[in-house]
């Protein structure tokens, strides 16, 4: 995955965390939109990986 890439995830997860969900969409779909099939599956893997990074919740919390 594209180092700019991984940013705007990063940011977009911390955006979300504030409740700040339009500023981390307009973050995050020009990277995911731009993202070719390998990169696209990279991100999907980092994403699953990383869906505590959104909530601020643990899955364990969670349930």
């Amino acid at each position: 995955m594209r180092p700019s890439t991984l940013r705007a995830l990063q940011r977009a997860a911390e955006l979300t965390r504030q409740n700040r969900l339009t500023e981390a969409v307009l973050i995050a779909e020009p990277v995911l939109l731009a993202a070719d099939s390998y990169e696209g599956d990279e991100i999907l893997r980092w994403l699953a990986e990383h869906a505590t990074d959104f909530t601020g919740v643990s899955p364990k919390e969670a349930r």
